[in-house]
């Protein structure tokens, strides 16, 4: 064709006809430049849409093996001298204690939800342990216990925490020496070591965290491929369940859930403001991460007590922290139907109210110093010596024994003088101008049982009934006295202080028993009592009897839920290894768990670890700042698609740490170390984060170099520590010469 002649450009085809194939047809799966950027802003940025890996967990073939021999190496690290020592170690006193509860089917109160006691006991009952030990006291040697079985659940989750890690930062884009290096900072830390390899329950709690995590990173990557596909809702199912999980075994997993819930937070937040998407799919993202990030968990968390009430059938020791109404659905509390009136010579047992102390009590021992006259105490469990008997203080004669000779039934209404005779030991209750044995205080009386047989006793012995308040379904109950309805104060007569009882302790001379005293200045509600059971003799067979209503589940669900945040607010006693927030980070002090033979286990970490992800989390908010204050002077670094990035992947890490460590500071509980675990997780995976920044113009095999002397150094820190986790034989020189700190109080 001559130079001068131009080519025709092919006609268009007619409309309605397709058009010709491009002559340079986009390579299939390629992303254009509009779809790169819109990945990058979101901190996801692959190359390709073809093949897209579940979860967008692109593993290779090579990478799985790497992570089976990592796999390995924890392992080892974590089960090495699992069954040393054989002894109980630190809170395996109350987390060995529990499995025996549980399988002796009786009620005990904790702190924490169950989920994790009943994994550990799972545990011990497929071993064949049959409850027997008590697990009293730290160094109590183990007999007929599967304690290395019990040991290994822990233990077994401890070593699962490792391959999440190296997944969750898979699945946040970085790269596998970044995920490796994460996987073995973890395998070689040596406080999550020693928490994991005894029956304790932080590491089924860090194990849920990291699980709960990695789901949700793969989430927000299926997300950001394609909603609402089963894949999407699989994941995003997954995650609630996990989320269910971690809150199911320490409510320490609620930080878990905030920090999921701000992540839905800017998913919602970003839909709203895309034009694109229209508000029916909104509310379509709306409502399927309500259910499943918030009704999932829910059910999933009461699903937990259902297990744990269903297990925990009989009475036992936590009876004392629960209402009488959910007392009586245990075994071994149950209650036949008493008479609902209540009359002089009335045979009573009579409950205090507020405390769940139990039943005003008496029995044959004295207090030994104030009057010396017998004890008067509340007592949780039913016994004889919780039986009265009203009488009318001011009938003549003797009207402890001519009760039964008045005619009629006389009903006891407000104002009605009454003394209180102790079937038992023949003694009223009794009020005089001594002091409590413990509330040694001007306002208090001393409450006691006096007087013997024939002895018609004093004006210390009377007191006014005044009727607080009755059962709203029983009108009557609030002008008379009426059994489980009226709830009433006891006015001593001479004195004018009310009956009372408050959550004090006798010493040993008192069997550790509530105190009851007579309070001149009571506060109403632990100066109120009721009448639980009533017989009469003169009342016919066929008088009006009550009861005990059951709860149901979501009532003692509700009242378990108030008695643990109750209980858990009290743990306010200082204790020996407790410490405080500002002081983790740094690691100025670990928890001695066990001490024998010049042998210790110290709960201690990783000093090269705990003291990098310091640096790390102080060094993103130092850059973050820097680049917020860039921003506002028009610099435009949000807008390179590395800084949105490793922003996007650092701030999710970042808010994950600071959920998990700032809301201790407002507990004024008891706080130690171990506390700080979940969140020293997010600060090594943002450590990780940041390496994958700072090596990401490096060669592969430079970037590789510098994570492998990291990790050798990381070795060499838990070498020097591992006998404080292994609670191996160590000489005096190297314990001293591994106290780097003077804070570190571990010793030979």
């Amino acid at each position: 064709m001559a130079p001068s002649v131009r080519a025709r450009r092919p006609a268009s085809p007619p409309p309605g006809l397709p058009h010709a194939a491009p002559r340079f047809p986009p390579r299939q799966g390629h992303l254009d430049a509009d779809e790169r950027r819109a990945a990058a802003s979101l901190g996801f940025g692959p190359s390709r849409k073809s093949a897209y890996a579940l979860g967008g967990f692109s593993i290779t073939p090579g990478e799985w093996k790497l992570l089976v021999a990592v796999v390995i190496i924890a392992s080892a690290v974590r089960l090495f001298r699992l069954s040393k020592p054989d002894s109980v170690v630190f809170d395996e006193v109350h987390f060995g204690k529990f499995a025996s509860r549980y399988i002796k089917t009786r009620y005990f109160v904790d702190v924490h939800p169950p989920l994790a006691k009943l994994l550990i006991t799972l545990a011990a009952f497929l071993s064949g342990y049959d409850g027997n030990f008590d697990f009293k006291d730290i160094g109590k040697s183990y007999e007929n216990v599967p304690y290395v079985s019990m040991r290994m659940l822990p233990a077994t989750l401890g070593i699962a925490t490792v391959p999440l890690s190296y997944l969750t930062l898979r699945g946040l884009d970085c790269r596998a020496t970044t995920a490796l290096l994460a996987s073995l900072l973890i395998t070689f830390e040596n406080g999550l070591i020693t928490q994991s390899r005894h029956i304790l329950l932080d590491s089924p709690l860090i194990f849920f965290t990291a699980l709960a995590t990695f789901l949700w990173v793969g989430f927000c990557n299926e997300d950001k491929h394609e909603p609402f596909t089963t894949r999407w809702w699989s994941w995003l199912t997954l995650t609630g369940l996990g989320l269910g999980a971690v809150v199911s075994s320490k409510w320490v997993g609620l930080f878990t859930i905030a920090t999921i819930g701000l992540g839905t937070i800017k998913q919602l937040w970003v839909l709203l403001g895309d034009l694109r998407v229209p508000p029916r799919i909104w509310l379509k993202h709306f409502w399927a991460r309500a259910l499943c990030l918030i009704v999932v968990p829910i059910l999933f968390y009461m699903a937990m007590f259902q297990i744990h009430f269903l297990i925990l059938e009989n009475s036992g020791e936590g009876d004392g922290f629960m209402s009488a109404e959910f007392q009586h659905t245990l075994g071994g509390h149950s209650m036949a139907d008493t008479y609902a009136d209540v009359a002089m010579g009335s045979k009573v047992t009579i409950r205090h109210v507020n405390t769940q102390g139990g039943y005003l009590h008496s029995h044959g021992h004295n207090y030994p110093g104030g009057s010396q006259q017998q004890q008067v105490t509340l007592y949780p469990h039913q016994d004889t010596n919780n039986e009265w008997r009203i009488i009318n203080a001011t009938q003549t004669g003797d009207p402890s024994a001519d009760w039964d000779q008045l005619e009629g039934l006389h009903y006891i209404t407000t104002g009605t003088r009454i003394k209180l005779r102790h079937l038992a030991t023949e003694k009223n209750l009794h009020s005089h101008d001594f002091r409590p044995p413990v509330s040694e205080v001007d306002f208090q009386n001393e409450v006691s049982g006096y007087g013997m047989p024939g002895f018609i006793g004093d004006m210390n012995d009377d007191w006014f009934v005044e009727i607080d308040h009755g059962d709203r379904r029983d009108p009557e109950s609030s002008r008379r006295v009426r059994t489980l309805g009226s709830q009433f104060r006891l006015r001593h007569a001479l004195t004018g202080c009310y009956l009372f009882s408050h959550k004090v302790k006798l010493p040993s001379w008192g069997f550790e028993q509530q105190e009851v005293t007579c309070n001149k200045n009571a506060v109403r509600p632990n100066s109120l009592w009721m009448i639980e059971k009533n017989d009469h003799t003169k009342l016919p067979a066929n008088a009006p009897k009550v009861n005990y209503r059951n709860p149901g589940f979501l009532a003692k669900f509700w009242e378990l839920q108030q008695v643990m945040w109750t209980t858990n607010a009290g743990l306010t006693d200082r204790h020996t290894f407790d410490s405080r927030p500002s002081s983790w980070p740094m690691l100025r002090r670990g928890i001695n768990f066990w001490v024998k033979d010049h042998r210790q286990i110290y709960l201690t970490g990783n000093p090269l670890v705990w003291w990098l992800s310091t640096a790390a989390v102080l060094a993103y908010s130092a850059i973050r700042g820097l680049l917020v204050l860039r921003s506002q002077r028009g610099y435009r670094d949000f807008e390179n698609t590395k800084v949105v990035k490793y922003d996007a992947l650092c701030g999710f890490l970042f808010i994950g740490w600071g959920l998990h460590y700032f809301p201790f500071f407002l507990m004024g509980r008891q706080l130690f170390l171990h506390h700080y675990l979940p969140a020293l997780y997010f600060a090594i995976l943002m450590l990780c984060g940041v390496f994958d920044f700072l090596t990401s113009t490096l060669r592969p095999r430079v970037r590789l170099q510098i994570a492998g002397i990291i990790i050798l150094l990381a070795i060499w820190n838990f070498s020097i520590f591992s006998p404080l986790a292994y609670g191996s034989p160590w000489t005096k020189s190297k314990c001293t010469d591994s106290q780097w700190l003077k804070t570190w109080d571990f010793s030979w």
